[in-house]
Parts: C-alpha cells; sequence; structure tokens
C-alpha cells in the first residue's frame, strides 16, 4: 500500500471519562484505535515497525507505521527491515508490540497510563499464550483497569446483522492480510469448534505480484517496492470466474485480452542526441590542440637542447681523459683508468664514437655511411683483439661478451643477407612462372594460400586446446603443458637441460667459439615456433600476390574484420520502461483459491467451506439455513468478481439446487472495528472483561475458557 499520511495527535483524550472504553482493533495489515461508541477510529496506520539509524548522528530510532520518504533520506535503513509482530496474524514478536501500542496511545493522547478499559480484536482460536502475553504488556506497561478480546469476524458479521446484511444463522468468510477464515454462525454466536483456516492472504497476493513483475522485467527489479506493488494489486487485480477460461483469452485472443492488459509508465528520459559541433567549436578545439602541440614542441626542444649540453660536456671530457693518457706513463695510465670507471683506452676511443654519433643525432645531423660504420668492428669491439697475456680478469671477462656479441651479430648479417638472395631467386622464379602460365601461377598461389592457412589455423588450435595425445582425438581438455610444446620448444628445454647438468665439469669456455653463438640461434624467441613466424609473412606474402593478380580476392584476415560485430547491448526505450501488467491482474489472486500455486498444501477460500459444514455436527437443513447467509469480509474480499467466483466455488460442493447466497460487508476492512466499538458501548460490555486481579489468581489458564457472548 502506499504511503499514507502520518497521524495526528488527538488533543482531547482527557475529556473522556475513565469508564469509556479504547476499542482497538489490532489487524495484521492496519492498526486502528479510538473510542468505543463512535463511527469511526481515530487513529489508523499500517502495523509496521523500522529501526534505522541516522546518519550524522549514528542513533538508532524506532519508526512506527508509515514513513515519509522526505524524512526517511536521512535514516540508513540498509540494515534495518521493516518488521511486523504477527506471524500468520498471531502476535508473536512483543517487542515490537510495544512499540506499535506506544505510538498509538500517544497519537490517541494518551501522556502516562492509559487508564481506560481496552477491547482488541484477535483472529480466531488465538493461542492462550498470545492472549496472556498482551494482557501482560497492557496490565503492566499501560496500567489499564480491564481487557476484553473478541475475534474480528465476529464483531463484523454482528455489525453486518444489525445493518440487515444476514441473519442469526450463518456463515462469515474472512479474508485477511496474512491468513483466510470460515466460521460458522449459529443464534448469533461464532461456532469456533467448526471454523477453517488457510495460511493465504493478502501478503501473498501483493508478494506474488511483485515476484512476477521483477521476473518479467528483471531490469526494473528496484522499481518493484511492496508498497507499489499493494497499489498495483488494489488498482488492477481481479479475480477471474474461471481461471482457465480466463488463461485461453490471454492465450488465443488478442485483442481481448489487449483490453484486458494495464500499463504503467515508469519515467524515462530519451537518450540527448549529440549535434554536430558548430564551426565556432571546431576552431576553437583546434585553437586548443595548437596549443598543446606548440607546448609539447618547447618542452621537446627544451630536452633536445639539455641533451646537446651533457653530450657535448662528456665528449670534452673523454677527448681530455685520452689527451692525459697519450701524455702520462704505463703506470699512471693505470691509474687514470681506474678512476676513470674504463677498462682500457679503446673502450674510451668507442665511447667518443657513439657519443659523437648522439650529439650529431640531437643536432639533426646525418651520421654518414652506417654501414661503414657497422664494418668498424674494433671500435665497437675493441678487446677482441687483444692478447689475453695483456688483459685483467675483468677485461677477460668482457672479452668473452664481446666475442659472444660479435660472432652473434656477423652470423645474424650472414643469416639476412643469405635470405634476402634466396628471396631475389624466388621473386625472379615466380615471375618467369607468371610470365609463362598466368592461370597456372594463380592457382599455385592459392593452393599454397589455403594450405599455409590452414596450418595457421592448426597452431592456432593446438595452442587453445593442446596436443591429442594417447588417442583421444575427442577430448579438448585435460591436456598438460608437455603436451602442448611444439618441436622447438622442447628442443630448448633439452638445450637449457644440457646445459644445467654440463655446468662445473672443467673450465667455462663457452663463447671462445664462433659457432657457440648457435646454441642461443636455436633457444632464441624467433624460431620458438618452429618456423611460424616464417609461415606467417609467407602467407601475407602470398595474400599480397593475390590481390595484385585478382582485385576479387579477399584474405581470411580481412573477412573476419570487415565482418561487423552485434551489439552487445541493446539501448533501453520508452517501450523497455512501459511495463504491461496483463495475465498477473487474475493470476495473483487466484492463490486465494488455489494455494498450490505459491507452494503452500492448503485448501482454497471456496474449498474451506464445505470443510467447515462437515465439521457442524447439525443437520442438512441447518447447512442449507447457514449457506443462504454468507458474509464476505475482509481487505482481500474487495477484489473485482470476488462474490460470483465465491459462489461459482461453493456450489461445486454443495447438493444440486441447494439454495446459496454470498454478500459482501458494508464496509469489509473497518466493520470490524466498528462491530468491536458498538460493542464496548453497550451494557453489557463490562461482564465481558477480565481484571488485573483476575488474571492473577488464574494466571494463564484463565485464558482457555476465555470467550465473550457477542451481542449488539
Amino acid at each position: 500500500m502506499s504511503s499514507m499520511t502520518r497521524p495526528r495527535r488527538e488533543s482531547d483524550f482527557a475529556r473522556f471519562p475513565s469508564s469509556t472504553p479504547i476499542v482497538i482493533d489490532n489487524g495484521a495489515s492496519t492498526f486502528r484505535i479510538g473510542w468505543a461508541g463512535e463511527t469511526e477510529p481515530r487513529v489508523a496506520f499500517r502495523n509496521v515497525v523500522q529501526r534505522p539509524r541516522h546518519r550524522s548522528t549514528g542513533e538508532t530510532v524506532s519508526i512506527v507505521g508509515d514513513t515519509d520518504p522526505t524524512l526517511m533520506k536521512f535514516f540508513d535503513c540498509t540494515r534495518s527491515a521493516v518488521r511486523s509482530p504477527f506471524d500468520d496474524d498471531v502476535v508473536y514478536q512483543f517487542e515490537y508490540m510495544e512499540y506499535i501500542l506506544d505510538y498509538g496511545f500517544d497519537r490517541l493522547g494518551a501522556s502516562s497510563e492509559v487508564g481506560h478499559p481496552i477491547l482488541m480484536t484477535e483472529c480466531e482460536c488465538n493461542p492462550s499464550f498470545s492472549r496472556a502475553r498482551m494482557a501482560e504488556l497492557l496490565f503492566e506497561t499501560y496500567g489499564v483497569p480491564s481487557i476484553a478480546f473478541g475475534i474480528d469476524n465476529a464483531f463484523s458479521y454482528k455489525f453486518n446483522q444489525k445493518l440487515g446484511n444476514c441473519g442469526e444463522d450463518g456463515l462469515a468468510i474472512s479474508c485477511e492480510h496474512g491468513t483466510c477464515h470460515v466460521v460458522p454462525f449459529l443464534k448469533g454466536q461464532p461456532v469456533l469448534g467448526a471454523c477453517c483456516r488457510t495460511n493465504v492472504g493478502g501478503f501473498h497476493v501483493t508478494d506474488f505480484l511483485r515476484q512476477l513483475l521483477s521476473l518479467k522485467y528483471p531490469y526494473h527489479t528496484a522499481n518493484f517496492t511492496w508498497e507499489k506493488a499493494e497499489e498495483l494489486k488494489k488498482e488492477h487485480c481481479y479475480v477471474a470466474l474461471d481461471y482457465l477460461s480466463e488463461l485461453q483469452i490471454f492465450k488465443n485472443n488478442k485483442e481481448e485480452a489487449e483490453e484486458k492488459t494495464r500499463y504503467w509508465q515508469l519515467p524515462w528520459v530519451p537518450p540527448q542526441k549529440e549535434e554536430p559541433p558548430s564551426e565556432e567549436e571546431l576552431a576553437r578545439k583546434a585553437a586548443l590542440k595548437e596549443k598543446a602541440g606548440q607546448r609539447l614542441r618547447e618542452m621537446a626542444a627544451a630536452k633536445r637542447s639539455q641533451k646537446i649540453v651533457e653530450l657535448e660536456k662528456q665528449l670534452s671530457y673523454l677527448e681530455e681523459l685520452t689527451e692525459q693518457l697519450d701524455e702520462a706513463e704505463e703506470s699512471e695510465a693505470t691509474a687514470i683508468l681506474g678512476r676513470s670507471g674504463y677498462l682500457s683506452q679503446q673502450e674510451i676511443k668507442s665511447a667518443i664514437v657513439k657519443a659523437t654519433q648522439s650529439l650529431r643525432k640531437a643536432k639533426g645531423e646525418s651520421n654518414g655511411n652506417e654501414e661503414k660504420a657497422d664494418a668498424s668492428g674494433a671500435d665497437k669491439y675493441p678487446l677482441v683483439s687483444v692478447p689475453d697475456e695483456e688483459l685483467t680478469p675483468e677485461q677477460l671477462k668482457e672479452k668473452k661478451k664481446q666475442i659472444l656479441l660479435k660472432t652473434t651479430t656477423e652470423g645474424k648479417l650472414r643469416a639476412k643477407q643469405k635470405r634476402a638472395e634466396e628471396e631475389a631467386l624466388r621473386e625472379k622464379q615466380e615471375e618467369q612462372k607468371r610470365a609463362e602460365n598466368p592461370e597456372l601461377y594463380l592457382e599455385e598461389l592459392r593452393a599454397r594460400y589455403s594450405e599455409l592457412s590452414e596450418k595457421s589455423e592448426q597452431r592456432k588450435r593446438q595452442k587453445v586446446n593442446g596436443g591429442q595425445t594417447n588417442g583421444n582425438h575427442g577430448s579438448s581438455g585435460g591436456v598438460g603443458r608437455g603436451e602442448r610444446l611444439n618441436a622447438a620448444q622442447k628442443e630448448r628445454m633439452r638445450l637449457l637441460a644440457s646445459a644445467a647438468f654440463d655446468r662445473g665439469k672443467g673450465e667455462d669456455t663457452f663463447g671462445m667459439r664462433d659457432e657457440d653463438w648457435l646454441v642461443y640461434n636455436k633457444m632464441s624467441k624467433d624460431n620458438d615456433d618452429d618456423g611460424n613466424d616464417d609461415d606467417e609473412s609467407e602467407l601475407v606474402r602470398i595474400a599480397s600476390k593475390l590481390q595484385e593478380i585478382d582485385p576479387t580476392f579477399v584474405s581470411k584476415s580481412e573477412a573476419v574484420q570487415l565482418t561487423p560485430e552485434p551489439p552487445k547491448v541493446r539501448p533501453l526505450t520508452a517501450e523497455d520502461y512501459r511495463i504491461a501488467i496483463g495475465i498477473e491482474r487474475f493470476r495473483c489472486p487466484e492463490v486465494l483459491f488455489q494455494p498450490g500455486m505459491i507452494g503452500i498444501d492448503q485448501a482454497g477460500i471456496d474449498e474451506m467451506v464445505s470443510i467447515s459444514l462437515r465439521r457442524l455436527m447439525e443437520d442438512e437443513s441447518v447447512k442449507q439455513r447457514l449457506c443462504q447467509s454468507i458474509l464476505v469480509t475482509g481487505g482481500s474480499s474487495l477484489f473485482p468478481g470476488m462474490i460470483p467466483r465465491l459462489e461459482s466455488g461453493i456450489r461445486q460442493y454443495r447438493p444440486y439446487l441447494s439454495p446459496l447466497k454470498l454478500v459482501r460487508a458494508a464496509d469489509p476492512i473497518l466493520d470490524a472495528w466498528r462491530g468491536a466499538a458498538a460493542f464496548g458501548a453497550s451494557s453489557k460490555f463490562g461482564k465481558q472483561t477480565f481484571s488485573l486481579a483476575d488474571y492473577r489468581e488464574h494466571g494463564e489458564n484463565l485464558f482457555h475458557r476465555y470467550n465473550i457472548v457477542y451481542s449488539l
């Protein structure tokens, strides 16, 4: 239900004498309190409690009844759920009940002790312990002189009997918040031994509606609050006369189903369309971009100037160091080298060459013939040509490194030159084939392209799924890392294992021979995939050749890139924010007649009438008289179509052509309180109460036999 206005505090509490009873309709949905003899309750609010924390002070506060959304923003409600003192219309949580009674008496105008007799409604066959705890709470906390408990359905039936809506003998069908009851009345009094109860009510209808809408529109779950679901239930739900026939209408007849469907439009703001920028905006962005580029260029120029200064200083220092070494003797030269950090004069000259090249590059000058610079191996590897006898131990280690680098570089240059010669020869041969027979040449290219593409796809699958070993060709999982290694990776691992095994056997002479670099060539990343990179480059080359000869050719990689990807997330439109309530309108109230729809294995309210009549030990004539005066009360009886559906359902359990009359209460919601208020104002009320002395004398045993006599 939607948030109602919080009740104001009454100011005329002291005007009523202490003998005037206070009437409380303690319903599971709504708490109503007022004075006996009046026609309307003074205060009414939701029978719930919430205890959130204040965001600024951290203090826990108790909020009873309906909440004001404008005030709740100051409280943290994430750890505080809405609590009810009821469980299936029986009060169990008396801590919350005390909060509710405090608030109710305060709104009625009571300041300290209440001091008035209390008439409180309860459900049928309320347990004795619940009555005892409620009486103890009212006596000891609020100081009431006497108490009387009565059944809400009985008060509603007696009030409608006074209005002439039902007879002295009849049935009361009560569809309440958490339960439904059927109570037979004989000679104006309820026969509690024949009453029937099922634990399904308006709460379950609302909760079922909220669940159905949340499953139907999962991206709007936050909008389906309990209050909104209660509001939608009251506005749109109805009871179908024939549930299966109504389902067929929504299945087959689209026009009639559309007429019965209701829509709820959620707030939706259309996304703003981006307008193309104006000329002024483009000019402004261009100016900002140019300004940022100019700032970056200035920073780069300053950095380059700083680097030039540093290189010039370094070059000047190296030249001075070279002059000192040329003029110094051998012993002094060794000391100078030790202080400078260089190993030899050749290394200083090599550093001068590098600094000179870096300085020219920083100034934007040409470095000259790079091949000539590469040819001067003596400058890059100065220790290679120096005899071992003239070198220190540190210089010998550096010499080994230079030998390794030199042989590796020379080997790579030779391999590169060899590949270039082979490529030129292959290009020449292909041109001859193309000139002799173009069609055959194109066919061979296509065949070669298909072969390489298949090999590439196979390698990719092996990397993802692993190798298929042990004859298990249908399995794609459970493959270890060793089974995914190709030949090149296994060879590299063998070389590493051999190097580790041979470590420490004799003198370490690795790198002294020119062919030692071949080990690193085998272990290098370039050959990690056993020629995979060569195949990929060959595939790219053949694809370019095919595109040159056949303009309609499209490579597989380009075909994958050209395929448009479907959008992953569809933008929500106004239609997505339109909530359709169709079949849910009658499916949710159907749980009152078929509780099994929500997993409750109990009888529906139409079958409960038959069960209650069977429990009644009377002849058939009495049962026929009862069926001619059936009163339907409670909040859930307000569903459109409830009376015809109940009449149709009850007739299935009654004899053929048996008389049957159902009538809805004058006010299904307030008649229980009005009947209790009329009973409290009668002269017989004082004889139906019990005092604190009676409770202390008899204890809980008092409530085992306590039942009032209903008369208005």
